[in-house]
C-alpha cells in the first residue's frame, strides 16, 4: 500500500514539474513581430473629405466595430480612448482568467496610420513583460488583418490604408491628440471618371 502512494507522489510530483517547464519555456521563447504594411501609393483617383470627432464618439464607433465584425476572442476585451488609448481585457491562466489593462499613447503617422505606443500595463498583481502580455493578446484574441501588434517593440500599429470598408472608402488619421480631444480623419472616395 505504502508504494501505491510514493508511486502516485512521483508521478504528481513529475507532472508539476513538467508543467511548469512548459510555462517557463512558453515565456522566454523569443517573440517573433507581425511585419508591417509598406508604404504604397495609390494611383487610382480619390476625393477626400475631412472628418473631425472627438473621443466620446469615436468610442461608440470603436465599440460597434468591434462588436459588428465579430473581433472578439474566446475572451472579451474592450478599447477605451481617454486621455490615452486603454486596452482592458484578460488573459487565460490555468484555469482563472487574470485582469490586464494596457495604456498606450497613439501618434497620427504621415502616411494615415497610427501607431500606438506602449506607455503603462497593469496586470492584476503580477508584474509580467508587456512583450509577454502583448503576443498573448495577438495570440488569443481575433484582430483585424490592419492591427499589427509588435511585441517585441511594445507598440500596436494600426494600418488604416488597409483597412476594408464598404464602397473602398479609405480613412487617413490626420490628428489623433486624445488629451485635447482633437481627433480628425481623411475619407478617400475612389472616383471613377471618364476618359
Amino acid at each position: 500500500m505504502k508504494n501505491k502512494w510514493k508511486v502516485g507522489f512521483f508521478v504528481l510530483l513529475g507532472v508539476v514539474f513538467i508543467g511548469l517547464a512548459i510555462i517557463v519555456s512558453m515565456i522566454f521563447m523569443p517573440i517573433k513581430d507581425d511585419a508591417l504594411p509598406e508604404n504604397s501609393k495609390n494611383t487610382n483617383q480619390e476625393v477626400g473629405f475631412n472628418v473631425e470627432t472627438n473621443k466620446k464618439d469615436l468610442n461608440l464607433i470603436i465599440e460597434h466595430y468591434i462588436e459588428e465584425e465579430g473581433m472578439k476572442g474566446p475572451v472579451d476585451y474592450e478599447v477605451q480612448l481617454k486621455d490615452d488609448v486603454e486596452l482592458m481585457g484578460s488573459v487565460p491562466v490555468f484555469t482563472s482568467n487574470l485582469d490586464f489593462k494596457l495604456d498606450f499613447e497613439p501618434k497620427a503617422l504621415e502616411n494615415g496610420d497610427i501607431l500606438l505606443k506602449q506607455k503603462s500595463i497593469s496586470v492584476g498583481q503580477l508584474n509580467l513583460p508587456v512583450s509577454y502580455v502583448l503576443k498573448v493578446m495577438r495570440d488569443s484574441y481575433n484582430f483585424p488583418e490592419w492591427v499589427k501588434i509588435q511585441p517585441t517593440d511594445e507598440l500596436i500599429y494600426v494600418s488604416l490604408q488597409d483597412m476594408k470598408l464598404k464602397s473602398d472608402i479609405k480613412v487617413r488619421a490626420k490628428e489623433f491628440d486624445l488629451k485635447e480631444d482633437n481627433i480628425s480623419f481623411r475619407l478617400l472616395v475612389p472616383v471613377d471618371r471618364a476618359q
